[in-house]
């Protein structure tokens, strides 16, 4: 080998290097990232940062909740649900801010009896007012192993997607007086609940206490956003996040053909086709398209 590939080859290992580094040293770690607000001892933090699990039983659920509170950005992380009858539970990972007008964007897991499949169940709300849901199956066993959930949300849109796939998107329309959550600041949620009086089978199902605990594990959290700090969010502006994908992230075509795949597949409910529900006509968002 000569002595210029020699230097090439150790200069690629010293790169690699530093880049393993870099991130390993921005993977998010629960003790940095959140606290356990709920439970009495059921949430634990485990693996010197690196997991984290959330128990129910008859008595009670738990939760924990991000430190900082965000205006935009992206949040990732990895979660196998509770296996097995998980009929009544509910396992969520959303985001939210407080009060009676809240924004929320809501991923949460709807447990079922053993070999039926879990709903995801979305919904997005600005301004307190929600009822624009969209559930969904999976293409895979959510019990089985780890897979990645994320909430992408920038001024113009808000992305939910599994594994990297995209499964719904909801656009910006207040041109069209649809509201928009983009003023209030929200934190991330994560909990483990008892809902059996409507989570499986509109409440038809209840939990099997036999079978508890429930346990539901959390893994390589990542928190990546515009973080606010009492009213500083509102003049910190999104031009320091030029580089963050989030910012201006957008389906292209491979992730609009992606989208229109799950959609046509796994999506079990549509507010915007239900119109017994909404008598007096669907939303006005529901008449463009939601592959933006």
């Amino acid at each position: 080998m000569s002595s210029a590939s020699s230097s090439s080859s150790e200069m690629l290992k010293v790169f690699i290097l530093i880049a393993s580094c870099l991130m390993a040293a921005s993977a998010g770690n629960f003790y940095k990232d959140v606290d356990i607000t709920w439970g009495d001892g059921r949430a634990k933090i485990l693996n010197g940062g690196q997991d984290l699990t959330i128990s129910l039983d008859k008595y009670s659920g738990s939760g924990f909740q991000s430190k900082n509170e965000f205006l935009f950005g992206r949040f990732d992380v990895q979660l196998k649900l509770v296996a097995g009858n998980s009929a009544g539970s509910v396992t969520t990972f959303f985001l939210s801010s407080q009060g009676a007008n809240h924004d929320e964007i809501d991923f949460e897991f709807l447990g079922n009896v053993t070999g039926e499949p879990y709903t995801v169940h979305t919904n997005v709300y600005s301004q307190g007012k929600g009822n624009k849901e969209q559930q969904f199956r999976l293409w895979f066993d959510p019990t089985a192993a780890f897979h990645t959930y994320s909430i992408v949300w920038n001024p113009e849109r808000i992305i939910f997607m599994v594994d990297n796939s995209p499964i719904r998107v909801f656009s910006n329309n207040e041109g069209m007086g649809i509201p928009f959550p983009k003023n209030q600041p929200m934190r991330l949620y994560c909990s483990l609940w008892n809902a059996d009086d409507w989570a499986t089978q509109g409440g038809r199902v209840k939990a099997d206490w036999t079978k508890a605990p429930f346990v539901a594990s959390y893994r390589n959290i990542n928190l990546d956003g515009n973080v606010c700090s009492g009213s500083s969010c509102a003049s910190k502006s999104l031009d320091s996040f030029n580089t963050a994908a989030w910012k201006s992230q957008a389906l292209d075509a491979k992730g609009r053909n992606r989208l229109r795949w799950v959609q046509s597949k796994f999506m079990i409910y549509d507010y915007c086709k239900d119109f017994p529900r909404f008598p007096q006509g669907i939303s006005a968002e529901c008449k463009r398209s939601r592959f933006l």
